[in-house]
């Protein structure tokens, strides 16, 4: 896993870049904003593709707990892929009401996740 730092306005964003899963569980997710958050990021950006399948099976409560810390610490993050394999509507309602705030966003791209993150 490498950590690519990104200085956005008075914010320092971490972009995580990895080949593997960095996000399988619960302990992942939370380890992953402990470690960024003593760092000193304010926000962070992770990738669809590094964070496990189950992760957006809401019945399990994992995106739930993990995500409840990132907003809990006031850590922003925004997830970048291609959410429409998703179909479930709770997933899919999940994602639209996380998107109209400034905590949890699921975008698209890297350039809009780099947008969404300086917006206030």
């Amino acid at each position: 896993m490498k950590i690519e730092t990104h200085n956005l306005k008075d914010s320092k964003v971490a972009e995580i870049i990895s080949a593997n899963l960095v996000i399988n569980n619960t302990d992942d997710g939370l380890s992953l904003l402990g470690n960024l958050y003593y760092e000193g990021f304010d926000s962070i950006i992770i990738h669809e593709k590094n964070i496990t399948p189950e992760f957006f099976d809401l019945k399990n409560r994992m995106a739930g707990e993990v995500l409840q810390k990132f907003s809990n610490y006031r850590v922003r993050l925004a997830i970048v892929g291609d959410f429409s394999k998703y179909e479930g509507r709770s997933i899919q309602d999940f994602i639209y009401e996380s998107n109209k705030g400034k905590q949890i966003n699921f975008v698209n791209t890297l350039a809009e996740a780099k947008e969404t993150l300086i917006s206030t």
